[in-house]
């Protein structure tokens, strides 16, 4: 019985330590490294992140909103989330998208450009235009005093992504991606379905649509580029994420 137990537990701090900056053990087993199998079966755990995530943001958001403006702690808020996760969707996001302008459709430069560690104007666009739109999202949410989808949607966006994890092919032979592959289950997305839930019923119908919003279009992102690159990668993964939070907060406006 307890077995199980530390196992999930481990996956938890695995799934807190890649995803986010926060200061969480590395995931190590007293034994000896947690390795790549914990960390790929991490992923059930990756809607309790975005819970973490978002509840930070909230508090913030209420610790701060009566002393500045909504401006202002929009782009806290947003700025804070960034810290959090360190950049990583944020990178995901500006590769995949460097791929997709850069690459004209060949899978083999697609899949270099994403390896690139520079940014391109593809990039760079994309980046700031997510960053503004988030911005701008959460100016209007603060508003109007609707702080619930600062904790949703990072719940959302990171369930969301499990379902690309498990049901999508990966797209290289090697790489940080594999881990979360080679371990994928179909059970995996019903757990992180079932963690995710209380979100939905918390907040009933306007989490829901929202929710499906945000699923919506992380598969269609998903769909585009599969074909394209014989599958998905971590990029695609952080592009998913970032721009699946966006659309659960624009829903949910």
């Amino acid at each position: 019985m307890t077995r199980p137990t530390r196992v999930g537990l481990r996956g938890l701090v695995a799934a807190l330590s890649f995803l986010t900056r926060l200061p969480v053990p590395s995931g190590r087993d007293p034994a000896g490294d947690a390795g790549a199998g914990e960390l790929g079966r991490s992923v059930v755990w990756f809607p309790v992140v975005g819970a973490v995530l978002g509840a930070i943001s909230f508090g913030a958001a209420r610790a701060a909103g009566p002393h500045v403006s909504a401006a202002t702690l929009a782009v806290t808020l947003v700025a804070l989330h960034a810290a959090l996760t360190g950049g990583l969707h944020l990178d995901g996001l500006a590769d995949t998208f460097d791929a997709w302008g850069g690459g004209r459709g060949d899978r083999a430069r697609m899949l270099e450009i994403m390896r690139d560690s520079r940014i391109g104007a593809h990039g760079a666009a994309a980046l700031a235009l997510l960053l503004i739109a988030k911005v701008v999202a959460v100016h209007d949410l603060l508003a109007r005093g609707t702080l619930w989808p600062l904790v949703a949607g990072p719940i959302a966006a990171r369930w969301a992504v499990v379902p690309l994890i498990v049901l999508f092919p990966y797209a290289r032979p090697n790489g940080l991606g594999t881990a979360f592959h080679a371990e994928r289950r179909l059970f995996h997305v019903l757990i992180a379905s079932a963690l995710a839930a209380p979100a939905v019923l918390v907040w009933g119908a306007p989490a829901l649509r929202a929710c499906g919003a945000a699923l919506a279009v992380q598969v269609g992102i998903a769909l585009a580029l599969a074909p394209r690159l014989g599958g998905l990668t971590g990029d695609v993964y952080g592009a998913a994420i970032e721009i699946g939070e966006l659309a659960f907060w624009v829903t949910a406006l």
